[in-house]
């Protein structure tokens, strides 16, 4: 497995210059991951000369909250990671979310256009805004093998919240989610995700609740309620709600996983007329809620553990990627220091992994290897990849 990593920068164009493409050169076993600007995607014209300058190549990729590439974290750009496979075989499958599809049955249909003999991964990338996470990973992991694993993420749109992209292969657009399948026994997978946020003030009751929209704490409406511990910041919702999410528990064990750990949850929308807030995943009636907060040392502290997590499931050996996916609320608070998340992570791997990545709107991945696959909000997300 080799990659190589290609940015677009308004200032500078190309870094290095695309390559030259050879007479007859085929792209059959290369996957080009695209993270970019939604109007750098929408435009279409970086899009069109990766196709040109990398044809029969295998294109998935999504809008973003900032582009990762290395050690650097850029706005309005566009990174393409070039991977190229000597042992795995691909698959690209996509769909789009539409009014009479639910997000759980949208997964499984990836999922079934993906299931064949010797799966081993699947890598998704999926409308940020019209989606409901928790479903959609819950639909992928239902038609697959259970030792297969899911990560990946929601597409972002910086802090506008207004429409996320998609790529899947030649066509790129909104309400789409898209996946590549990884099938052989030669290929190595690490993965883990951690966060860095703890809860404060009083527990909630969830009392109204239908699916990912919460309606009520406490039998009051959620979004009064959360506006008065928002302040001046409740005027600029709901990008403002990304430095304050919520983690949420369970009544039961759900998943196999513990539920006195909860998952953190953040706001994609609120409905100012029945007070209700939108969440990228599902928020559970009859459960609790809480608020959190962070500061910089906890979150790049987080980094370094879902770094040392997913090397600790690779094994031994050098990884060749290693995708991130790291949510836009770190970003807000971490503000000019960002990039000290990334540098944890290199730390952890090396100087010989090439790192990709994006921010999100929510991350999938289990929490280490050999759990559950499900969604998460503010958290750092790292799957590594090699071959053998």
């Amino acid at each position: 497995m080799q990659s190589i990593q290609y940015r677009w920068l308004k200032s500078s164009g190309w870094i290095p210059d695309l390559p030259t493409v050879e007479a007859g050169e085929s792209g059959s076993r290369r996957i080009v991951l695209v993270f970019g600007a939604r109007h750098l995607l929408q435009e279409g014209n970086l899009l069109s000369e990766l196709h040109d300058h990398f044809p029969g190549a295998a294109f998935i990729g999504c809008s973003t909250s900032g582009e990762i590439a290395g050690e650097e974290i850029s706005d309005n750009s566009l990174v393409a990671t070039v991977l190229s496979f000597d042992h795995t075989r691909f698959q690209i499958a996509s769909t789009k979310i539409d009014d009479g599809k639910s997000s759980y049955e949208a997964g499984k249909e990836l999922a079934q256009k993906l299931n064949e003999a010797s799966l081993r991964h699947v890598f998704v990338v999926s409308d940020g805004l019209n989606v409901n996470g928790s479903d959609l990973a819950r639909g992928i992991m239902s038609g697959v093998p259970e030792d297969v694993s899911v990560t990946g993420g929601l597409s972002g749109d910086g802090t506008d919240f207004a429409e996320t992209w998609v790529v899947a292969d030649v066509e790129a657009g909104p309400r789409r989610i898209a996946a590549f399948g990884l099938y052989g026994d030669r290929l190595r997978i690490g993965y883990g995700s951690m966060g860095g946020w703890e809860p404060f003030g009083p527990v909630r009751k969830i009392t109204r609740a239908e699916g990912n929209v919460l309606y009520e704490f406490d039998e009051r409406p959620a979004l009064d309620l959360y506006k008065t511990y928002l302040g001046a910041h409740a005027e600029e919702l709901p990008s403002s709600a990304l430095l304050f999410p919520i983690v949420v528990k369970h009544r039961e064990n759900l998943d196999g996983e513990n539920a006195l750990d909860g998952v953190t949850r953040t706001i994609l929308s609120v409905n100012e007329q029945d007070r209700s807030m939108t969440f990228a995943g599902d928020i559970p009636q009859g459960g609790t809620a809480q608020l959190m907060k962070t500061n910089i040392d906890n979150l790049v502290d987080g980094a370094t553990k879902a770094g040392e997590i997913s090397i600790a499931g690779f094994g031994k050996g050098q990884p060749n990627l290693a995708v991130l996916v790291s949510c836009v609320g770190r970003k807000l608070v971490m503000k000019q220091r960002i990039e000290e998340e990334l540098e944890a992570i290199q730390d952890v791997l090396g100087g010989d992994t090439t790192i990709a990545g994006f921010y999100s709107y929510g991350e999938l991945s289990p929490w280490s290897q050999g759990k559950v696959s499900r969604l998460h909000n503010q958290t750092m997300t790292v799957t590594l990849f090699a071959e053998d």
